[in-house]
């Protein structure tokens, strides 16, 4: 399943690669894009756990960007 989120705060583009790298990570994720210019993050994961992988998402967001919000 493939979804596309606004995020809010997220502060330049170094940070946007370190939480796509930490996303990337999750198990369950496919793919997933961050764009530091767009502030969107595109996330392609297994669709049956979406909602706890998409948790885990916030969870590895906030430890690397911990103003950043991600509107879902």
């Amino acid at each position: 399943m493939k979804k596309n989120y606004r995020l809010e705060n997220l502060d330049c583009a170094n940070c946007a690669a370190k939480m796509e790298r930490a996303v990337a990570k999750i198990d369950g994720v496919d793919s997933v894009s961050i764009s530091f210019m767009g502030q969107r993050m595109s996330i392609d994961a297994d669709e049956s756990r979406f909602d706890k992988i998409m948790d885990d998402v916030v969870k590895a967001c906030k430890r690397v960007e911990p103003d950043c919000k991600i509107i879902r």
